[in-house]
């Protein structure tokens, strides 16, 4: 029998699953989360409303280990390219994506200290 019921992914466009092969055109990870976006039924929001650090973070170079995604949801496959520094923002009413930095106590922070020539990494939790 047929359920007239939309599925998950129709009804939560970011909980469509994905796997994905970037192109080897797309450089940058601004770059992948458009290409992502594309056909999604998203957009990312304007560069005028997007924070610095987000900017930033679009003009990274896309790490290779992030050239194949998935399978994953979309939401899943964009929050890893933005890394844990980042979480996505999502405006449902206008089907926007943006990213925000987290604020420092929601991430790890690694400091390096220099000791005697060794280099020591210090969780500062």
């Amino acid at each position: 029998m047929l359920s007239a019921a939309p599925t998950q992914a129709q009804a939560e466009l970011l909980e469509t699953t994905v796997t994905i092969q970037l192109p080897a055109r797309i450089q940058t990870i601004g770059e992948a989360v458009r290409y992502l976006l594309h056909r999604s039924g998203y957009r990312l929001a304007t560069i005028e409303s997007t924070e610095p650090d987000t900017l930033a973070l679009f003009a990274l170079p896309l790490p290779a280990v992030h050239r194949h995604l998935g399978p994953m949801t979309l939401r899943a496959a964009l929050e890893t390219l933005a890394g844990p520094a980042f979480h996505l923002v999502q405006d449902p009413v206008h089907r926007l994506i943006t990213f925000a930095r987290c604020v420092p106590e929601q991430v790890a922070v690694h400091e390096s200290v220099n000791k005697g020539g060794a280099e020591v990494i210090q969780d500062d939790d």
